[in-house]
């Protein structure tokens, strides 16, 4: 898998694909449960973590791998904090 011009030193490539997948996925039922859970809609997500609805639509979908600086902003958009939203996805995972 390759990131920008760096190489992913990872020897078995289909694992790492999966693994990443099942990262995504987990992500975007944590994303999904706490937004639901609070009543809010993914515009007012979008609106509290500085991104766009598309973005968390995207999210929670598993259909795109979010930068740490959006996972600390979603986190508190939701009223926790990054380490409880990253500790629930990893359960997930």
């Amino acid at each position: 898998m390759v990131y920008g011009n760096l190489q992913a030193p990872c020897a078995y490539e289909g694992m790492k694909d999966a693994f990443t997948q099942k990262i995504q996925n987990a992500f975007g039922v944590a994303l999904r449960k706490h937004r639901h859970a609070l009543g809010i809609s993914q515009e007012e997500l979008a609106d509290r973590a500085g991104i766009t609805p598309v973005y968390v639509s995207l999210l929670e979908t598993g259909r795109r791998v979010p930068t740490i600086v959006v996972v600390f902003a979603l986190a508190r958009g939701l009223g926790l904090s990054a380490g409880e939203f990253v500790t629930e996805i990893e359960t997930g995972v």
